[in-house]
């Protein structure tokens, strides 16, 4: 029985993994990061704790040809869109949380620009053959 149960998580865990890479190439994370109290990475000069609060977003792509000007557009609005409002929600919740809404947001943006940027030239390449 024992086994039975290992094999099944080990099936599942190999799946969950195949998946992954599968739908790796139609989805960007979109990671926001503000600085609050809660889970110490350091101190100020005054001995007061800083804390990094991270939120994440996973922005499907799904649907669009990154290949086109118009798909890579409409890409670049969904991880902006994804940026705002994961930044918005940790406003919510910790609304003394430097930077404020907007450069949160830009921040989180640029990072995951990285990878789609990356993901158009490829779609671009793949395209041009």
């Amino acid at each position: 029985m024992r086994k039975i149960l290992i094999g099944t998580a080990v099936g599942v865990l190999a799946s969950a993994l195949l998946c992954g890479v599968a739908t790796a190439q139609t989805e960007v994370s979109v990671q926001a990061t503000r600085i609050m109290s809660a889970e110490t990475v350091g101190r100020t000069t005054s001995g007061i704790p800083i804390v990094d609060v991270t939120l994440s977003y996973t922005v499907s792509l799904k649907g669009l040809d990154l290949a086109m000007a118009a798909g890579s557009a409409a890409a670049e609005k969904r991880v902006n869109d994804a940026a705002m409002a994961a930044c918005k929600e940790i406003g919510r919740s910790y609304p003394d949380a430097t930077p404020g809404d907007a450069a949160c947001a830009k921040m989180a943006a640029d990072k995951a620009m990285v990878k789609l940027h990356q993901m158009v030239a490829d779609a671009g390449k793949a395209h041009a053959k």
